[in-house]
């Protein structure tokens, strides 16, 4: 009798997930504020900022290899995933995407504040005089191309892994990365002939800011889908259980709208 009291008691009565203690969101907090510090230290040439800040990217980069690693193993191994744990977690990534928004809007209004009323210290003018802006059909426009292209990509593998067509899926992720690379490596080509820099004045401020930090996005999107490429890889990405590469796709289509506003208003109109 006591031997079955105690079993009854190790099972699980519900279908949530209570999460285990971990030491990841302290030293994630840690890293995030490194790298913070280390920013504002680099940018104002204070000793050893660059260095702050490159601590604490790595350390971010540690927390979320280890980190998704943890969560991965919850949901492959061990089975904590039920469907109502991962509608919560959609509607985690939901609000998560919905704060990536009002981040970039805080971008976009100080772009639209500085141009639509040009104070009279850069010249009451738009862009500002001496400002030699980037030809928006160009590079800005290939690359507006790409990632349209890598977001019809990312879906078709959305509906491949859908209807088990496991090597479409593994062929279109591939495709999706690869562009993905390039449009990366594109964006930093194109900072380095850009003839203004982060401080010539608030045009260049606005510029890199909103695309600086959106080029970051694209290489965080990167990582997801390239973790999600593994785990397909080696059969843990299933025609049941996709939601980790469902929140990579949601927040990759995320950046391929981030970029088209990006585009058309500081690229296009900001450039007029």
């Amino acid at each position: 009798m006591i031997l079955l009291s105690q079993i009854s008691k190790s099972v699980q009565r519900h279908p949530f997930h209570l999460v285990d203690p971990s030491p990841w969101p302290f030293v994630a907090s840690l890293a995030a504020f490194s790298c913070a510090i280390g920013a504002v230290m680099y940018m104002h040439a204070f000793k050893n900022g660059s260095t702050i800040l490159l601590i604490g990217f790595l350390s971010l980069l540690f927390v979320m290899f280890v980190w998704w690693r943890d969560v991965i193993r919850e949901a492959t191994f061990e089975g904590c995933h039920t469907g109502i744990v991962q509608q919560g977690l959609r509607y985690g990534v939901i609000l998560f995407i919905v704060s990536e928004i009002l981040f970039f809007f805080a971008f976009f209004w100080a772009f639209f504040h500085s141009s639509l009323a040009p104070a009279v210290e850069i010249g009451s003018m738009w862009p500002p005089k001496g400002i030699n802006v980037i030809n928006p059909w160009e590079i800005p426009f290939l690359n507006t191309l790409i990632l349209l292209l890598s977001g019809c990509t990312v879906t078709w593998t959305h509906h491949a892994i859908v209807g088990n067509q496991r090597k479409q899926a593994l062929i279109s992720l591939a495709a999706t990365i690869s562009l993905a690379a390039i449009f990366t490596f594109l964006q930093a080509y194109e900072y380095n002939v850009a003839d203004f820099r982060l401080s010539d004045g608030i045009y260049g401020s606005t510029f890199y800011m909103a695309t600086g930090f959106h080029g970051f996005h694209v290489f965080i999107g990167t990582i997801s889908l390239l973790i999600c490429l593994i785990r397909l890889n080696q059969y843990q990405v299933t025609q049941q259980h996709h939601f980790g590469f469902e929140s990579a796709a949601w927040y990759w289509h995320f950046v391929d709208v981030v970029w088209l506003f990006l585009f058309v208003s500081i690229y296009w109109w900001g450039g007029i």
